[in-house]
């Protein structure tokens, strides 16, 4: 049973993986991350982080936070844990530029209503 305190906790995973992701975004192209195993698997880890936290949010929070598409993000992770031969990079890529920007503004009002309570 997951504990609703941890909320908060899983809120400030997420918000400092999509920190880390935007902020290396800045520092790598497509062509550098998608022809270094590293890099590329390094970008994975925290969508994978991100999809994780996500998971381990309680039922309550994700319910009474429908601006925001929980199983997706739960999906995603699935995919890169367990369908980790099939990632491609430009879908990877896709998912930092436009999704990641997308969630960090919600993400960051949760935090901020977590710090409140």
């Amino acid at each position: 049973m997951r504990e609703k305190i941890k909320d908060k906790g899983r809120l400030e995973h997420i918000l400092n993986s999509i920190n880390v992701l935007l902020e290396n975004k800045e520092r790598y192209t497509f062509e550098e991350v998608a022809n270094d195993s590293i890099l590329f698997y390094g970008f994975v880890k925290h969508v994978e982080i991100i999809g994780e936290a996500v998971y381990m949010l309680t039922k309550e929070f994700r319910e009474s936070h429908t601006e925001v598409d929980w199983d997706v993000i739960e999906g995603m992770r699935h995919v890169l844990v367990h369908g980790y031969y099939k990632i491609k990079p430009i879908q990877l890529w896709g998912t930092i530029e436009t999704d990641i920007p997308e969630l960090k503004p919600y993400i960051e009002q949760y935090c901020r209503e977590s710090q409140s309570e």
